[in-house]
């Protein structure tokens, strides 16, 4: 039976409807409670409004909901000597309402879901109206242990808006998971398409790097004279040819000084930029400018690349 609220012990509390049923049936939702050792409910407001559409919790609160049915998270937690729940999302400062604060918001909302509940809600009153109080029915499967709580059947509207409403929240759920793995699948189509497309850039360039470098080498045989007899270059000549040929700086000189010797020995340089950059101190870039610089003034020229992809260079011989 409904009666008027009395003083009672929490330990000794028998609630006729489960309240997690009877919060899902008013809201459409599972929402946060503090339960207090008196027994009583409290719910963040913030919850409640936003499954009610209430787009402005603070308008809500002071339109539909009383002081004493409303309190800030850490007045009403202090009230009763306990500290703030753990967790980002439970605020000092969060406002929480009490079961019959959150009945109240509920009668305010205009969403349909809402109506069974509001017809019970009022099927309610007007027994209690009629007859002096209001008679759950108990349910057919009783709890089999001794001194269990005994179970009470939902009222028959209120029991059809949750399994409705279940109903719909799993329809949602399965949707939102096949929205998901279509993104995620969406997702790795786009990183498997950028990763090919990166691949041929890559390629594109080194292709466009060989092309430029033939290219050189063709212009510089072009001018290079003929009918000379073949002289055996040794360091010290090829140093003193590249002198005369350009006016280089410091890091063009380091660069020539450190290739010219493998040049008259192996007949070729078969080297990572990397590596004469780690030999001279240079950066990988002014290496290959400085490398750049020599072509262009015909001391070397270009030979295609190693199976390392290393660049090939040889002696430039007029």
């Amino acid at each position: 039976m409904i009666e008027p609220s009395k003083h009672y012990n929490a330990a000794e509390q028998h609630e006729a409807i489960d309240i997690s049923d009877f919060v899902y049936a008013a809201t459409g939702a599972r929402v946060r409670r503090l339960t207090m050792p008196d027994g009583t409910h409290w719910f963040p407001a913030v919850d409640v409004c936003r499954r009610l559409g209430h787009t402005n919790p603070q308008k809500a609160l002071s339109d539909h909901v009383p002081e004493d049915h409303r309190e800030s998270l850490e007045t009403l937690t202090g009230g009763y000597g306990l500290s703030i729940p753990a967790g980002r999302e439970w605020r000092r400062d969060l406002n929480v309402i009490s079961l019959q604060g959150l009945i109240l918001l509920v009668n305010a909302c205009t969403k349909p879901a809402c109506a069974p509940f509001k017809q019970w809600a009022a099927e309610v009153i007007e027994t209690v109206q009629r007859e002096g109080s209001y008679t759950l029915e108990e349910a057919e499967v009783q709890s089999p242990e001794p001194g269990a709580p005994i179970a009470y059947a939902m009222p028959e509207q209120v029991a059809e808006a949750i399994v409705r409403l279940e109903a719909h929240n799993l329809q949602l759920d399965e949707e939102l998971a096949n929205g998901q793995r279509e993104s995620i699948d969406l997702q790795r189509e786009m990183l498997a398409t950028q990763k090919a497309a990166l691949a041929v850039q890559q390629a594109m360039v080194r292709a466009m790097e060989r092309i430029a470098d033939r290219l050189d080498a063709l212009v510089l045989e072009r001018r290079a004279p003929v009918g000379h007899l073949t002289v055996l270059p040794t360091t010290e000549s090829v140093l003193a040819d590249w002198r005369q040929r350009l006016s280089v700086t410091e890091d063009v000189w380091t660069v020539a000084v450190v290739i010219a010797p493998v040049l008259v020995e192996k007949g070729e340089l078969r080297e990572p930029l990397e590596s004469i950059a780690a030999r001279t101190g240079l950066s990988v870039r002014r290496v290959n400018e400085s490398l750049r610089l020599l072509r262009k003034h015909a001391c070397i020229r270009s030979r295609g690349g190693a199976e390392d992809g290393a660049p090939v260079y040889v002696l430039h011989q007029a």
